[in-house]
């Protein structure tokens, strides 16, 4: 494996190598899994980390969780699921390249923090920022330094800040959640991928696994208080909107009235998957079992019909990987109830032939379909990408 000194220019097809979100790292990814699980072969599973690992890897300061030297790292640290010291050598150089890029990032956060900008995606969400930095090291260095470092940044991201006179969350963006959705003045966002909801889950999931920094307990409590206040309710059950522009966090009252896609990225699984390991990380009995409602009623009601996808990201891959570690962890049955019949419609689903990414194709589906079918942790614990454990 060779990784760059300086900068490089890669080809198309070498980034796409590099990818995790639709590129070769998710299909090695699936391979290992298989290769764990029993429904493979390491032979083949070498071959495609190979192919991954061969090529220059991308360390420079745009990466993320989701491309380049941390996705690749994530790949290899998955392979050692087993107990088995695999890639020690590739490890250890892309660890140093990502540490690094860590400390860059965060000193480039603190300079923007205190000029009293505000943030971008790239600078804290799951996909590219420091919410998927930290989700990669509290895996595999949980006692780190640039985890409590990237802890820190995120207790301090959920301190209100005012902007252009008006109090806004601290991961609050003047850009759009999407070229083709504006939001003049920026919005707020509430989602897994690029929202407050992965910020919430990556500090409760290091709350429960022992890892805290100061704040850390009031963090969770103040991002739990802003879904309190941001929640509506409807005959199926509570819902939260994907994000809300300037003038809906002015008026106390969001613009959309329905509940959206019941997605992972966006809407009340992933919300409410977070808001359980917030509870569940802080002792609130009735905060879990409010969640875990929220979510049964999203999964048995008709917010189902707006799923049209099979994927991992806004699909039923999604949908079901959510309710499945969150029913691992619930009070009721409830939860567990619904899973067969989520498991059956997943079973049915086809990918795009031509899109064998992790996050909207093939490969995401069919990790996907193998937790659901076999009723068991995946081997390489691959959906902590997702944040859901």
């Amino acid at each position: 494996m060779r990784t760059p000194g300086q900068a490089v220019s890669l080809s198309p097809a070498q980034a796409g190598l590099q990818s995790l979100a639709t590129g070769s790292v998710g299909a090695a990814l699936l391979a290992v899994e298989q290769a764990l699980n029993g429904s493979g072969d390491w032979i083949s599973a070498h071959q495609l980390v190979k192919q991954v690992a061969s090529a220059p890897v991308d360390a420079a300061a745009h990466t993320g969780l989701y491309y380049g030297a941390p996705a690749v790292l994530f790949l290899l640290h998955a392979a050692t699921a087993d107990g088995h010291e695999r890639y020690t050598a590739a490890r250890k150089a892309l660890d140093g390249h990502v540490r690094r890029n860590i400390r860059e990032r965060l000193s480039n956060a603190e300079d923007r923090l205190r000029a009293g900008r505000p943030a971008v995606f790239a600078e804290y969400d799951l996909f590219y920022g420091l919410t998927g930095y930290g989700a990669l090291l509290l895996q595999y260095a949980p006692g780190s330094a640039e985890l409590g470092d990237v802890l820190a940044y995120l207790v301090r991201l959920t301190h209100p800040r005012t902007d252009d006179g008006q109090q806004v969350p601290g991961w609050w963006v003047d850009h759009d959640p999407d070229a083709l959705l504006p939001t003049p003045g920026g919005h707020a966002n509430f989602g897994m991928a690029h929202g407050a909801a992965g910020i919430l889950a990556l500090l409760a999931l290091s709350t429960r696994q022992g890892r805290q920094v100061d704040g850390q307990t009031e963090a969770i409590a103040r991002l739990c208080a802003w879904y309190d206040r941001w929640q509506q309710e409807s005959e199926d059950g509570p819902w939260w909107p994907q994000w809300l522009t300037r003038e809906e966090l002015h008026s106390g009252v969001p613009t959309v009235r329905v509940a959206g896609r019941p997605s992972w990225c966006y809407g009340t699984p992933a919300i409410a998957r977070a808001l359980q390991l917030a509870a569940i990380a802080t002792g609130q009995r009735t905060r879990q079992r409010a969640a875990e409602t929220a979510l049964t009623a999203c999964l048995s009601g008709p917010q189902l019909n707006r799923i049209t996808d099979p994927g991992l990201c806004h699909g039923w891959a999604g949908l079901h990987q959510t309710a499945y570690r969150a029913a691992s962890d619930a009070f009721t049955q409830d939860l567990a109830a619904i899973l067969s019949a989520l498991a059956e419609r997943l079973a049915h689903c086809a990918a795009d032939p031509g899109d064998n990414g992790f996050l909207t194709g093939h490969t995401g589906l069919v990790l996907a379909q193998q937790a659901a079918r076999t009723c068991a942790p995946p081997q390489t614990r691959w959906d902590t990408c997702l944040l859901l454990t």
